[in-house]
């Protein structure tokens, strides 16, 4: 795997909806994990949401119901964020990796494969 890329942020009024795409110039391995991640001006970056080729998934619980993240085998790993609010506001990165035996893919799951982010802003 190489650096994936972001793409699909924008400015958006409170209540919308973005879908980000994360791509990268290889192709998927058969095992990977996969997440988004996100940091607003001034605080820590947080995990958003995570993935695994088991489409076992995790969301942080303050976008749970709202956001969405999928992957397909040969697709690019998507999240949908709908009911945006300004407190979503933040670069969204994503990060990838190929899934070991016995490694959670979880908040803590040390990616090797980040992207540059794509911004996404959310008026109030």
């Amino acid at each position: 795997q190489a650096q994936p890329v972001e793409s699909g942020g924008g400015s958006v009024q409170a209540r919308g909806s973005l879908r980000l795409s994360c791509t990268a110039p290889r192709y998927t391995p058969a095992a990977y994990c996969m997440g988004w991640f996100r940091r607003a001006p001034g605080n820590l970056r947080e995990a958003v949401a995570f993935i695994d080729s088991d489409r076992r998934t995790a969301y942080a619980e303050s976008v749970k119901g709202r956001f969405t993240i999928t992957k397909e085998r040969k697709t690019p790993m998507y999240l949908q964020l709908n009911g945006l609010k300004p407190e979503d506001s933040g670069m969204y990165y994503c990060a990838t990796d190929f899934w070991g035996p016995r490694e959670v893919c979880d908040l803590g799951f040390d990616f090797r494969y980040w992207g540059q982010g794509t911004q996404v802003t959310v008026a109030s």
